[in-house]
């Protein structure tokens, strides 16, 4: 009972004390801060949205190497705000001074666009589809309100609309991407997208703000007369706590790597409100009091719980972190508060290892996927989802905003597709009930079509276009997502794994990963994911989109006989292929149609030599090519496998297979 009563205590100093220390955190004033350099023990200093620190910069939209760089927007802003200014007497609020002073390098890829930004504002949230011609700074939404609250210097490099006076140049906006001023910097000697270093200093007096740019060869400090300079009252547009930071975007067809080489800022200190004084010379005391009893409490605490903690969760935070490019870790409260406390009623489905859980963050649409906490593989599916897929970026994949570990809470944070998973729009629980489907809600062929597409963008990318090929493992029709416009995007990377391609060509693993039904039959033999069987399970997407029925052979390992497959190949061996298409499918091309059935099964192939890659299927996709030979006799699956003989160039299909063996 004593014990009981003393831990309730010491909650209740807890409180106290973590009171006045969010009250002291709270009294913002003057800032200060120098990066000669950016190095990954920087990383917490900043609040990132799509951005990262590579190569001792500050990548403000992300440089993935043999990723794509077009229509991104990033932000990096500081993580301490500045006291801005303070009310005074009267109507005539007290306003700090500052200057910054930065090197930028934009660098074109090869025709520069969109631009780069330091930017002022209240929000550190990176606005919704704010690339392109919005540098980051806003979206169309809330360009020209006044609730942007923001200020931005642009550093812009493309005329991407009428008022722009050109693709140079260097404006002060406010509120919107529409500049109050704006100067041409080709006047100036100045090109700022030649990728090299250009330093920039950006000062403001409490009446005026400047820009300026080094003369010839002169230092920073003998830079002359500023290049822009612009009377503004920062309190009439920002508010008393400011945050500073840098924004950038790309757009569709002009593209540009934006980088932050070095970094200062100092801002003047304002003082405090006076009636405030009292409270600067009691609390103190108070607070140290209480930090000590605050110190021996969590020393009590851990002391027992830190092994239980270490024991189901170790070393994930540290795992995650040691990512050079690590995403934005959030706060459990702010999740919380996002999903409603995780509301049942936001719920939108269960992911591999977890609920997704739809939530409102800012004024941006988020889903977050809570990991399971009975779940034996959580904890790794988790990092491994984290660390994968926050290092990969491409159109048809899921972006991954960030992650949270706390209290034993393990949380993925996504963008939020509107038109969901796949699989809800191509199997609907309608057809068990015998209800009509409703027209409206079928997809067409043209959109079944750009599903295959775009999966087999990703899947070639994951395969060749990453430093380190990606393994998915668990491709199926409920981890492709749909965006506002259809657009497929494959996600749930929680069985996901990277090897070395001059290395070796798969993974080897104690547990038989992926969804059956999905799975390539050697699965079960050799314990191994390659590049095969991921080409395995897009086939069995590819025929179950196309013919609007679920794969079969879930819950019978390796029954290859009674899978959708099997029931293909035997309509293929009939000359009835097209008997398979989804009966809701009023127009389509079936020349068109069989062509993509017929390589639906080719990537079904039950020898993996006989698999075209993914390289190949698009070729074929897009019409470059045509399907590979498929035999009308029913394959046997046969393990070891026989070596390929096509009597198709491999030189024209550029196919790579790689060497399986059994283990």
């Amino acid at each position: 009972m004593v014990t009981m009563h003393f831990s309730l205590l010491l909650k209740q100093i807890l409180l106290i004390a973590l009171w006045c220390s969010a009250f002291f955190a709270d009294q913002v004033g003057c800032l200060s801060f120098s990066y000669p350099k950016f190095e990954t023990k920087n990383e917490d200093d900043f609040i990132r949205s799509h951005s990262y620190l590579v190569q001792g910069a500050i990548q403000v939209t992300a440089d993935v190497r043999g990723g794509d760089i077009t229509n991104l927007s990033g932000r990096a802003m500081y993580k301490k705000p500045f006291k801005l200014w303070r009310k005074g007497k009267g109507d005539h609020p007290t306003i700090a001074s500052f200057n910054s002073t930065f090197v930028l390098r934009i660098t074109p890829d090869p025709n520069p666009g969109e631009g780069l930004a330091f930017i002022l504002t209240e929000n550190t949230t990176l606005p919704e589809n704010s690339d392109g011609k919005w540098l980051g700074i806003v979206n169309q939404n809330t360009n020209g309100s006044s609730h942007a609250k923001i200020v931005a210097v642009e550093f812009d490099t493309r005329k991407s609309y009428e008022e722009d006076i050109d693709n140079n140049h260097v404006g002060l906006d406010v509120n919107s991407i529409n500049s109050e001023k704006q100067v041409r910097l080709i006047n100036h000697g100045v090109n700022v997208s030649t990728g090299t270093d250009i330093t920039v200093k950006v000062e403001y007096d409490g009446k005026n703000i400047s820009v300026f740019f080094p003369v010839s060869n002169e230092t920073e400090r003998k830079m002359k007369n500023p290049v822009l300079t612009m009377a503004v009252n920062l309190s009439d547009f920002l508010p008393e706590k400011t945050f500073v930071g840098f924004s950038a975007s790309t757009g569709n067809t002009h593209t540009q790597l934006n980088c932050i080489r070095s970094w200062d800022f100092y801002s003047s200190d304002i003082g405090e409100n006076p009636n405030l004084l009292w409270v600067w010379i009691t609390v103190p005391g108070i607070v140290a009091l209480l930090g000590g009893v605050l110190v021996f409490y969590m020393y009590w605490t851990r002391k027992h719980d830190s092994e239980d903690l270490e024991d189901s969760y170790p070393r994930i935070e540290e795992q995650i972190q040691g990512y050079s490019m690590a995403p934005k870790k959030f706060r459990l409260k702010d999740l919380r508060r996002a999903t409603d406390k995780f509301d049942p009623k936001n719920k939108l489905g269960n992911g591999g290892f977890g609920t997704v859980y739809k939530g409102v963050l800012g004024n941006k649409e988020i889903a977050v996927k809570r990991v399971s906490k009975d779940s034996s593989q959580g904890k790794q599916e988790f990092i491994s989802e984290v660390t994968t897929i926050g290092s990969l970026r491409h159109k048809n994949l899921v972006k991954l905003i960030g992650w949270c570990f706390e209290s034993h809470e393990l949380l993925i944070v996504y963008e939020y597709m509107p038109n969901g998973s796949l699989d809800k729009l191509i199997f609907s629980d309608d057809q068990k009930l015998g209800i009509p489907i409703a027209e409206s809600k079928v997809l067409s062929w043209e959109r079944r079509q750009s599903v295959i597409h775009g999966v087999a963008q990703a899947l070639d990318y994951l395969h060749n276009g990453c430093e380190k090929r990606v393994l998915h493992r668990d491709i199926k029709s409920s981890n492709i997502m749909l965006d506002s416009d259809f657009n497929a995007k494959l996600g749930d990377f929680g069985l996901a794994r990277t090897i070395h391609q001059s290395e070796k060509s798969h993974h080897s693993t104690k547990e038989i990963a992926g969804t059956l039904g999905y799975m390539a039959p050697e699965s079960f033999l050799i314990g191994r994911a390659t590049v095969e069987t991921d080409v395995y399970a897009f086939g069995v997407l590819v025929l179950e989109v196309i013919c609007g029925r679920k794969p079969g052979n879930q819950y019978e390992q390796n029954n290859y006989n009674n899978s959708i497959v099997h029931c293909l190949w035997e309509l293929y061996s009939k000359g009835k292929i097209h008997d398979a298409v989804d009966l809701r499918l009023k127009e389509y091309d079936e020349e068109e149609m069989v062509r993509v059935l017929i390589l639906g099964l080719a990537c079904c192939h039950p020898n993996p030599h006989e698999r075209p890659s993914m390289r190949a299927v698009l070729k074929v996709l897009i019409g470059e090519a045509d399907p590979p030979l498929v035999s009308t006799d029913i394959p046997t699956f046969m393990w070891p496998p026989m070596p390929s003989f096509p009597n198709y160039s491999e030189t024209s299909m550029q196919t790579r297979f790689t060497q399986l063996t059994g283990r």
